[in-house]
């Protein structure tokens, strides 16, 4: 069986080095907001081009933090409007939610599957305060589109990079295009952790003091409390182990590319959809899409090839969600039904990549 993602082998290319950073911190005797937290926030707000970076325990408390925090400024209110795509992971729209902010759903661009500039604009009302555009599967959204309509109607932007790390459009990269990113380093992401971890990156040194905050019980001193806080701290081992892999990015970036290159100039066959890229992609997820998705899926499966399906439900049809069941959305929701991901990562070889493009073909 090919493995759709094999993170032993993905790791296996830095043992030594991840045991030796491993090692490092278990000695130093630091285990929470030591010097490994701080040197990876300061490697990877300058790998983003932004000012600052701040360590968290999850993606998700990423942008969950950074919405609160625009709250605790002044910068959002109960009950806003903040734009999110209507085919994204469901962290996308709990950080909303979990901030008695209203998800306001858009429709993606049907090429791309990512935000449409042209869908938020028909959408912004008086209610309308941010917009958190995903970028989806590894591709970077439509930002300079995006901005231009924030800065024309003084919408806060939150990048959700989770997906994007290393990701960059006319040498701007993914975390230094809105006012905030949020990332996640889910062992599965191409920077990934060996456990859970995220960061916020921005420029803003007001906004980044006020979710380190937030992260640390709603405290900058130790037993003095500003705000009612939570634990969401990024612990010494998991920076050490980010440390570690940030200085090999760009390499599995490229190995990455060269698989979908590979796909994108093999697959020849005509029931399966190849991915679209306007802007730069580094391929976190290779994803086709067919009217014949389930039975191709099958064909795969039958065929020792594991795939993936990013995402079989839109948020807006989850049952946690079922004040916003009776939304219809005719793009996302086609795109789920439709969507199948292959295998793609720094360790495929070139012998599984060409067999998954010869089985693909002889799918009928």
């Amino acid at each position: 069986m090919i493995k759709f993602l094999d993170l032993y082998k993905v790791n296996y290319q830095y043992r030594s080095d991840l045991i030796e950073a491993c090692a490092n911190v278990i000695d130093s005797g630091w285990y929470i907001n030591g010097p490994q937290v701080g040197h990876f926030e300061e490697d990877f707000a300058k790998y983003c081009g932004a000012r600052f970076c701040v360590g968290l325990a999850s993606g998700l408390d990423a942008l969950k933090l950074t919405l609160r925090a625009w709250k605790e400024l002044g910068r959002l209110s109960d009950g806003d409007e903040v734009i999110v795509p209507s085919n994204t992971y469901i962290a996308t729209i709990l950080a909303v939610t979990e901030n008695s902010l209203k998800p306001l759903f858009v429709e993606p661009d049907p090429l791309t599957y990512n935000i449409c500039p042209k869908n938020v604009e028909s959408l912004l009302t008086s209610k309308t305060k941010a917009i958190i555009p995903v970028h989806l599967y590894g591709q970077l959204a439509d930002m300079p589109a995006i901005m231009d309509l924030a800065n024309q109607h003084g919408l806060l932007v939150l990048e959700d990079a989770a997906q994007a790390h290393g990701c960059k459009f006319n040498e701007k990269f993914a975390g230094n295009w809105g006012d905030a990113a949020g990332f996640s380093f889910y062992p599965g992401k191409n920077l990934g952790a060996l456990g859970d971890a995220g960061a916020v990156t921005t420029s803003d040194l007001q906004l980044a003091e006020v979710i380190r905050a937030l992260g640390n019980y709603g405290s900058e001193v130790k037993y003095y409390n500003i705000y009612k806080g939570l634990n969401s701290r990024m612990d010494e081992i998991q920076a050490a182990m980010l440390r570690v892999k940030l200085k090999r990015l760009d390499y599995e970036t490229e190995q990455r590319r060269k698989i979908a290159e590979f796909y994108l100039e093999k697959i020849k066959n005509k029931n399966i959809r190849l991915p679209i890229i306007k802007t730069n992609s580094v391929w976190h997820l290779f994803v086709i899409s067919s009217q014949k998705r389930d039975l191709l899926e099958k064909f795969l499966r039958d065929n020792k090839v594991a795939t993936l399906i990013h995402y079989p439900v839109p948020p807006h049809k989850q049952n946690a969600f079922k004040e916003f069941n009776h939304q219809f959305f005719k793009v996302s929701e086609c795109i789920h039904d439709q969507v199948l991901s292959l295998p793609v990562s720094s360790i495929q070889s070139k012998n599984d990549t060409k067999k998954i493009v010869n089985i693909l073909n002889s799918f009928y």
